[in-house]
């Protein structure tokens, strides 16, 4: 695609591509941000509405398991509508479950608002696509996983944030059952916010929306499932499922695991936990950039390499932390593995702009929703009565570790048309192809 920029200048606003840049992983931090904004606040949400330990796993299921189908469908409406188009609708329906969870008085009208806010973790996938369309191949990783995971620090700013939001609201005389509930139109007036940004300075692609450069002219626009026939999505799918589906578990359970096991207040619990979600502010993008690195040099099959090599720390990184006995020793685990975790959520979206350029959006939507997939089985973990988080976490990382040989031994090839995109690509002034 022609004007696809081959130089990334992380603090220019200059041209559609970098002000897409920003925007869109601005838009997935806030979805982020309302996704998991109930999560530092469960402690208080559980003692008020009278929640078991099932039923607070219920919860963190059904706040993954829609975005499982919504990821899928967002990846096509991506080549149908366009990025653009996508974004602004899910943010302006997305913000309504997020308004209104606060008149959620039972655990079936929580349950349902929580399985109606997961849609915009869906979010994601409009920013690995938006990203893939103003890059040049050989940058694709390096951009995807840096808005990505910039994107993915709204999981853990909102561990850190909302709990002082819950905690100045109180402060001005609400209940604690009235503070959450208000704390949650925060993130929904940012997502109001960034729609209108999205509207007003982005566009499909580096020369314009859909509709003004005949995108979809000669174009089938029926859905190509042949990609499923192809293995590689498949290793992508479940590698994705045990990095950021363990993200995304991680920043559900990760407050209540430090009140419950460390015995920290709500806020301090918060503050640790978000600790976990800051790793995205660089560690994402080093998996991706890396990745581009390695795929320069040893192509397509290194890419694999690296990220066998990522997932497989991550899970020793985990069965060390659920072993933990003191705070200090948990807190130091919990930010090693996160380091994995978070470079083989970089790694894996490395690899996905490659595998089908001609299906680009699908094959995102469904390794992105593979991500959630794995959070929604790990959810049955947390909500079981019969075994402790520290044994999920446990069993979670001897999976990792088996899905990193299953990665290893998948064939990665560097694909014709990658070959040839990298091959043909004009570099000229200004990093512009």
């Amino acid at each position: 695609m022609k004007n696809q920029l081959t130089k990334l200048n992380i603090l220019s606003l200059k041209g559609v591509q970098m002000r897409t840049f920003h925007i869109t992983w601005l838009m997935f931090f806030v979805c982020f941000f309302g996704w998991f904004g109930l999560a530092p606040l469960m402690p208080t949400i559980r003692a008020e509405l009278h929640l078991t330990k099932a039923q607070v796993g219920n919860t963190i299921i059904a706040s993954i398991a829609a975005t499982i189908i919504a990821r899928l469908i967002i990846g096509k409406l991506c080549d149908t509508w366009g990025p653009r188009k996508t974004a602004i609708r899910l943010l302006l329906v997305g913000s309504l479950p997020v308004f209104l969870v606060g008149l959620a008085h039972t655990y079936m009208t929580f349950l349902l608002f929580r399985l109606a806010i997961g849609v915009i973790g869906a979010s994601f996938v409009i920013t690995q696509f938006h990203t893939s369309m103003m890059f040049a191949p050989k940058l694709k990783g390096t951009a995807n996983a840096i808005t990505g995971g910039w994107g993915n620090l709204g999981g853990g700013v909102t561990n850190m944030v909302m709990p002082l939001i819950f905690a100045a609201i109180v402060g001005f005389g609400y209940t604690k059952g009235e503070a959450w509930r208000y704390a949650m139109i925060v993130p929904g007036v940012m997502m109001l916010i960034i729609a209108y940004l999205y509207a007003k300075y982005t566009k499909d692609t580096p020369n314009g929306n859909y509709d003004e450069v005949g995108y979809h002219k000669g174009k089938s626009s029926k859905t190509d499932w042949s990609v499923l026939a192809d293995w590689r999505i498949w290793a992508l799918t479940i590698a994705y499922a045990m990095c950021f589906g363990m993200e995304i578990t991680f920043d559900n359970v990760a407050s209540l695991h430090f009140v419950d096991n460390f015995h920290l207040t709500q806020s301090a619990a918060g503050f640790w936990a978000g600790t976990f979600g800051f790793m995205n502010l660089f560690a994402r993008a080093l998996g991706g950039i890396v990745s581009d690195k390695v795929g320069g040099k040893f192509g397509m099959r290194g890419k694999g390499l690296l990220l066998a090599g990522v997932l497989l720390l991550e899970g020793c990184g985990l069965i060390l932390f659920a072993q933990s006995g003191t705070l200090l020793i948990a807190i130091i685990s919990m930010l090693t593995f996160a380091l994995f975790l978070k470079m083989s959520n970089g790694a894996t979206y490395g690899i996905v702009p490659f595998v089908n350029k001609k299906n680009v959006g699908l094959v995102s939507g469904i390794v992105g929703a593979g991500g959630n997939l794995g959070g929604m089985l790990f959810g049955f973990l947390f909500k079981s009565t019969t075994i402790t988080y520290a044994q999920a976490f446990t069993y979670i990382g001897y999976a990792v570790i088996v899905v990193a040989l299953i990665v290893l031994i998948t064939r990665f090839t560097k694909t014709t048309e990658e070959a040839e995109a990298v091959e043909s690509e004009p570099v000229l002034a200004g990093g512009v192809a």
